[in-house]
């Protein structure tokens, strides 16, 4: 569908969903960001939803300045995913054994690595650069720095929520190993770091919404909020790069007979911030719950945990900064969903997904989210579908 131009903005609000359908509290969002001076354009995706300072699912293209709250507190969040040489006709009928190892493999929740995951033992991943990564942690706000052990032991780790790792099939029969997860808890204190420091300063008192508070270009806080906010995105991409190390290694040993092998891993950011151009204008350009999808550019677009998921390939479209949705989007609060639905509905809405099936996962119930394939209509000048993914493994923590 085309875009809808949001009308009385001071810089254009380019929605791809109708505008009907946004909650209201979402909205107000939309047009709070626009009063910032530095912001250049807003582009807001069909998954978009209520958030902290910024809404879900919203590009902001700012011009020398940067909203931290806008990026959201799992900085660098994202998605890989892999296809393999397995069919469906591979697996067995039973797959718990399979979801058992995958968790045994890779700590889900709150829970870490007894030790630092060594990657060198770790077949196929690249290792340039690990000393230097976690050498620059030392340049990290120094009330965070205490977390160190904890962030090497949480390395490699799944964390809650909406992360998920997944065995995929797509319409062809092909497996897929997929994954969602970002840089974890250390991620989490830097960003809620960052944000205390940016309400503190001058021009961002008397905001309209404090939790737009900004860091300007030129300044010692926009300084040390770049250097963190890119390590952790970094550290966000290595979790990913391990786990799913870690997932092939079990996948691998399950099916030794067929000699496994993988296709190159595809991946993506969607909590994240990044330097680009557009007519002229070197900005800073946050997506928050948002992939980049320049043209020929692959990307992951996941529905809920029992209706799918998309393999993508961007069109390279600049009225949305080169961009596409993160997923299929909450329609209801996880507290509301816990309120609805029962452990009976999660089952019911995930038959046929070797999953968790108790209450504490019922707020990622998949009637808690926006239809994943509405979502895909609404952004056919977006991207392109390369596949059409279906789970039947799910682990979450």
């Amino acid at each position: 569908m085309p875009y809808t131009e949001l009308p009385g903005a001071r810089v254009p609000i380019r929605m791809w969903t109708d505008p009907a359908t946004v909650e209201d509290v979402a909205m107000r969002q939309l047009q709070n960001v626009t009063t910032l001076p530095w912001v250049e354009g807003l582009a807001v995706m069909p998954d978009v939803h209520f958030g902290k300072g910024a809404t879900v699912g919203s590009v902001i293209a700012m011009r020398g300045a940067v909203c931290p709250a806008a990026v959201g507190v799992d900085i660098g969040c994202g998605m890989s995913a892999v296809k393999t040489s397995l069919t469906a006709n591979d697996l067995p009928g039973d797959l718990s054994r399979l979801r058992s190892k995958i968790e045994a493999a890779i700590p889900v929740g709150f829970a870490m690595h007894d030790d630092p995951v060594d990657p060198v033992r770790l077949h196929g991943l690249p290792t340039a650069g690990w000393d230097d990564f976690w050498a620059r942690f030392q340049e990290v706000a120094d009330a965070v720095k205490f977390r160190q052990s904890r962030a090497l032991k949480q390395m490699g780790t799944l964390g809650g929520g909406n992360h998920f790792c997944e065995v995929c099939i797509d319409a062809e029969g092909w497996v897929w190993l997929m994954l969602h997860s970002g840089s974890r808890n250390i991620g989490k204190e830097l960003a809620e770091y960052h944000i205390s420091e940016a309400r503190k300063l001058p021009h961002n008192q008397g905001l309209i919404d404090r939790d737009l508070a900004v860091f300007v270009a030129d300044t010692p806080q926009m300084a040390a909020y770049r250097h963190d906010l890119f390590w952790a995105q970094e550290y966000a991409r290595h979790n990913r790069e391990i786990m799913m190390a870690l997932f092939k290694d079990v996948v691998r040993k399950e099916f030794k007979k067929a000699r496994v092998t993988f296709e190159p891993v595809i991946s993506c950011h969607h909590n994240y911030v990044a330097e680009e151009t557009y007519e002229g204008m070197d900005l800073l350009v946050t997506r928050k719950g948002a992939i980049r999808a320049g043209s020929g550019e692959y990307g992951i677009i996941p529905g809920s945990m029992g209706t799918g998921s998309y393999i993508v390939r961007g069109l390279g479209n600049p009225d949305s900064f080169n961009s596409a949705s993160h997923g299929a989007g909450r329609r209801m609060s996880r507290n509301a969903a816990k309120k609805r639905f029962s452990a009976q509905d999660l089952a019911e809405q995930t038959r046929g997904v070797e999953c968790r099936k108790d209450f504490g996962v019922v707020d990622e119930i998949p009637a808690a989210y926006k239809p994943i394939e509405q979502v895909m209509d609404q952004q056919r000048d977006l991207v392109e579908v390369v596949a059409k993914l279906r789970q039947i493994v799910c682990v979450k923590g």
